[in-house]
């Protein structure tokens, strides 16, 4: 059962890399197959589920894993039972309340949103309450067992689930000839059922596992005010400072339609061009997100060890690593946002607006990284209020620049936060330890992205890619990004943007290199 903590954190890293690569990439075949407006419908909606569902269950999983583990270590088996079941209770009393509170605002909520074509999509995923934060429970419970594979496994399998019941209810419902608020609801419930499966999957492994508690101890209604305190003292300042890219893709479910709708533009269909380009976004951004989930705990040890100079160079290579990802991503996306349009869309409709959105990737990855930088360094409070006063600030900027700029002032205000967001972080923590937050090679790094992009765009000043075909501009498409790595690759070694040492730990071929 026991894992070394490296071998727990490789899993879950790759185990979150694929869930959230199937989670993105779905997005794309459900475009094609449902078309601009259910997919609109689908980008407002989902941000509003996802910020209630992190609200609710981000922080519970990290909080069980630690109080389990101080109790395995103190051989406490009526702890660990109490634990459990308070965390339990907990889990379904904030998952049953706020389902039955978007169900009883369902309409209001739907306003907000844009109007009644919302409505059923937000009552459907909002099912998912009733499940989801009891499955985060087992996760925790196996996490302070130090056992991360039930966790990954049911990460992967409720990804899986969920994305082939969401193209499955899309195709069905659309040969079916229903409109696009009914198509949108059913596609939901494929995430009610990707949920079920991994907390099907979850029970069984913990019904049949050697860990489940044993004690003769009653459980009491002291044991439930006791624990259900510390639970929630080490959970909500995670869950806050979990939401950094969920709360700022639910401030735009909740502004951005009313403000397009007061220019006279189609709600739905307008959100669904800039759900384009996030989609792609979230590839980049994925990872930020698996790259801080090892690096909490790393950080967050070296500081209580006294041992600054290793919290230092974590920090330093975890900034390093996000160089040498987001810049070329960022780039690669800008300089190619036309024929990605028409390859994976199929036209080049709002491509300018996609083309900021594609910008943004570099802020939005450094600052998912830097939100959980904090986390490591013991500032979960801090890191909220800094996520809070963004979101704050993208509420104001959407409702200026949609109104001065049409839907392109959505994809501005999302890039201006970021780098917000991004540089606050920093800020903080220099304050906090001391690191380079250049001088490591970055400047290079930047200077071989860019050089990157210049030759991946050279050909598009020498062709037409608009007037190829579809399965043409596709193939181009491949081909540019071959290029791109393999020239990428080149500038890096050129210009000395990557050492010896980082070479080296390159899997396969780092030491050829």
């Amino acid at each position: 059962m026991k894992q070394t903590f490296l071998q727990g954190a490789l899993i879950i890293t790759i185990a979150s890399l694929l869930s959230k690569i199937i989670g993105s990439l779905f997005r794309i075949p459900l475009q094609n197959i449902a078309g601009d407006e259910v997919y609109g419908i689908f980008s407002i909606v989902y941000p509003v589920y996802m910020a209630v569902l992190t609200l609710s269950v981000a922080g519970i999983p990290l909080a069980i894993s630690k109080l389990i583990s101080e109790a395995r270590l103190a051989g406490n088996e009526q702890q660990i039972r109490d634990i459990y079941v308070t965390a339990a209770i907990l889990a379904m009393s904030f998952g049953t309340t706020l389902f039955i509170g978007i169900v009883l605002f369902s309409n209001q909520i739907a306003s907000l949103l844009g109007g009644e074509f919302a409505m059923l999509s937000l009552i459907v995923v909002s099912a998912t309450l009733l499940v989801a934060p009891y499955m985060a429970v087992y996760r925790g419970y196996f996490q302070g067992y130090q056992d991360m594979r039930p966790t990954a496994l049911s990460q992967v399998l409720e990804q899986v689930v969920r994305v082939f019941f969401i193209l499955l209810f899309a195709y069905i419902l659309v040969r079916q000839g229903f409109n696009e608020s009914v198509i949108a609801g059913g596609v939901m419930i494929g995430s009610i059922l990707g949920a079920l499966a991994s907390l099907v999957y979850l029970r069984r492994k913990f019904t049949k596992s050697d860990v489940k508690p044993t004690t003769d101890v009653r459980y009491s209604i002291d044991s439930f005010r006791r624990w259900s305190k510390t639970i929630l003292k080490i959970s909500l300042p995670i869950c806050v400072g979990a939401l950094a890219m969920a709360l700022v893709n639910f401030i735009d479910s909740i502004t951005v339609p009313s403000q397009l709708a007061a220019i006279g533009e189609n709600v739905a269909v307008q959100y669904g061009y800039y759900g384009r380009g996030l989609a792609l976004v979230q590839i980049a951004v994925v990872f930020a997100q698996a790259l801080i989930l090892p690096l909490i705990p790393l950080i967050t040890g070296a500081l209580a060890a006294g041992d600054h100079t290793k919290t230092s160079r974590i920090t330093e290579k975890a900034m390093k690593f996000m160089h040498l990802t987001s810049w070329p991503a960022a780039i690669g996306l800008l300089v190619l946002t036309v024929p990605l349009n028409i390859a994976l869309f199929g036209d080049t409709m709002a491509s300018d607006t996609l083309a900021i959105v594609h910008v943004s990737a570099v802020f939005t990855s450094f600052a998912v990284l830097t939100t959980g930088l904090l986390q490591g360094m013991n500032k979960q409070l801090l890191s909220a209020y800094i996520v809070l006063g963004a979101s704050v600030l993208k509420v104001i900027l959407n409702i200026f620049l949609i109104r001065e700029f049409g839907l392109i002032g959505v994809a501005w205000s999302t890039l201006v936060v970021y780098v917000v967001l991004t540089a606050w972080n920093l800020y903080v923590m220099k304050k906090s330890i001391s690191f380079k937050l250049f001088g490591n090679g970055e400047i290079r790094v930047m200077l071989a992205a860019v050089g990157m992009g210049a030759v991946v765009y050279l050909p598009m000043l020498l062709f037409d890619v608009t007037a190829w075909s579809r399965g043409g501009v596709l193939l181009f498409v491949f081909a540019m990004m071959a290029v791109g790595a393999v020239v990428y690759g080149l500038l890096l070694l050129v210009f000395k943007g990557v050492t010896r040492e980082e070479l080296k730990m390159i899997p396969v071929v780092g030491k050829r290199l």
